[in-house]
């Protein structure tokens, strides 16, 4: 379990630098840099698999079919739904909303699985839930939403926090099957998914750019595309599936705390400052929640074991 546990860090510690990567790419706009990196995950895992060991044979369609609907709504899906969520309600309410998922999922996940006593998940989750609120608590009482569609863009949020708990039960239950696929192939089958969401993306390119941007600016965007397209989604992807195989999905959900937390220190060294009181307080709440809820986990792992 441990084994999967840093796996699933590492996918958080690699997502983190979406936090970072929208603002080193400026001029180039956030949707410049989610075509292009989706393009290269999926076109990454296409000129894979003409290696055998990369390659998904024997996967039902049906399979195939649910990994490329996981890959293409998992990934632009949500990605879309935040980006007009921001657009309508500011910065501050949709992080809040989806901010919620690492504590939501754990707690359908564990109606499902059963893998935990309820009153040994809620102590982390409350610390969880506390420690969001604390890092947040200077943007929440500066909250303007004076020129905003704030029902619209919580309705968005909403969709998207649904997004992202369907995703995580999706991937989870698959890898889970005794049947389940290689990890390898299970992310090839989400990169092509990714490859047809770039494509959706392509009328949202800022065209003009590539022709009036220095070539500067041009190596800089073309450098965080590649680099996000193979760690941040390629080997991201492979981490996670490979964590959702081996750990429960009650913990790994909570994990993904951990990219915020990542997130947040990328972000403070991209500024180069150090962060508030808030801003700090709140992150170590939130680490000693997932930090609790792996103690908990393991010790029930070890309960079971003795029991045999």
């Amino acid at each position: 379990m441990y084994l999967g546990i840093l796996a699933g860090l590492t996918t958080c510690a690699l997502w983190g630098l979406t936090f970072v990567a929208p603002r080193a790419v400026m001029p180039f706009s956030a949707f410049d840099l989610a075509a292009t990196r989706y393009g290269v995950f999926g076109v990454t895992c296409i000129l894979l698999m003409f290696h055998r060991r990369f390659r998904p044979t024997g996967l039902s369609l049906r399979l195939w079919i649910f990994g490329i609907l996981l890959g293409s709504v998992g990934y632009a899906g949500y990605f879309l739904l935040v980006s007009f969520a921001v657009k309508d309600a500011g910065a501050v309410i949709p992080p809040l909303i989806t901010g919620l998922m690492p504590v939501l999922l754990p707690i359908i996940a564990n109606f499902r699985e059963n893998a935990l006593p309820w009153r040994a998940l809620a102590f982390p989750l409350s610390l969880i839930v506390v420690g969001l609120v604390v890092a947040n608590a200077s943007s929440i009482a500066h909250i303007d939403v004076a020129g905003t569609s704030v029902v619209t863009g919580v309705l968005w949020s909403t969709v998207a926090l649904i997004v992202w708990i369907g995703y995580g039960i999706g991937n989870a239950a698959v890898m889970r099957r005794p049947d389940a696929p290689d990890g390898l192939h299970w992310t090839g089958v989400q990169g092509v998914g990714s490859a047809l969401s770039a494509i959706l993306l392509l009328p949202t390119l800022s065209y003009d750019l590539f022709t009036t941007a220095s070539t500067g600016e041009i190596v800089n965007f073309a450098t965080w595309s590649i680099s996000m397209g193979l760690a941040a989604s390629w080997i991201a992807t492979w981490c996670w599936v490979y964590a959702s195989k081996h750990v429960p999905l009650s913990l790994t959900s909570q994990l993904i705390i951990a990219e915020t937390v990542f997130g947040v220190a990328f972000g403070l060294i991209y500024e180069q400052r150090l962060p508030t009181v808030t801003e700090a307080a709140g992150a170590i709440l939130q680490v000693l929640g997932v930090a609790m809820a792996v103690y908990v986990f393991g010790r029930g792992q070890k309960v079971e074991v003795a029991a045999l």
